[in-house]
């Protein structure tokens, strides 16, 4: 250290420093998103799956309709993932998979999950509306109950029966849903 004044130590401590912040950078980059960073909800439970599949089943019947599940839409440079969106049924092009959806579906599904709050589900029903989506199904698993919000401001909730969709005319048989 004679000689340095202890500038040695400044010299040798910045590079060290700075290798250590690339580190940490590199670190965050490289750690994969969780499912609720991706998706912008909360992870599924057993129960939501279990009515997800069951309303898909009910739509998958009417054969004018295309059921996907956990698409994607980009709404205005924002990602929103509903638990399902149907479209109008159109070839698929199986060589060119499409990750994120720029068109809007006619009818989104919502499933609210164990720590999902209201406020944060009516947000995404009216982005959905902004971005030209037709009608939002909100369901509620421990209700068993299923909202039928529409971009016209009507609205219905079923506990029972079969829920008519006013958009798309798509039937689900709540006993069927909620089995």
């Amino acid at each position: 250290m004679s000689g340095t004044g202890g500038l040695g130590f400044f010299c040798v401590a910045p590079a060290a420093l700075l290798i250590y912040i690339w580190a940490m950078s590199t670190e965050t980059i490289d750690k994969p998103l969780t499912y609720e960073e991706e998706r912008g909800k909360p992870t599924p439970s057993l129960n939501h799956g279990i009515v997800q599949m069951n309303l898909g089943a009910e739509f998958m019947r009417n054969r004018e309709f295309r059921v996907v599940s956990e698409l994607t839409l980009d709404i205005q440079g924002k990602s929103y993932t509903p638990d399902l969106s149907v479209y109008r049924r159109a070839p698929v092009n199986w060589r060119r998979d499409v990750p994120r959806s720029p068109e809007p579906p006619l009818l989104v599904v919502e499933i609210f999950s164990p720590q999902q709050g209201t406020q944060e589900v009516m947000d995404k029903v009216e982005a959905y509306f902004a971005f030209g989506v037709k009608s939002c199904w909100v369901v509620s698993p421990p209700m068993h109950s299923i909202q039928i919000l529409t971009a016209d401001n009507q609205e219905i909730v079923l506990h029972s029966g079969t829920a008519t969709d006013p958009a798309t005319g798509l039937t689900a048989d709540l006993a069927a849903v909620f089995s």
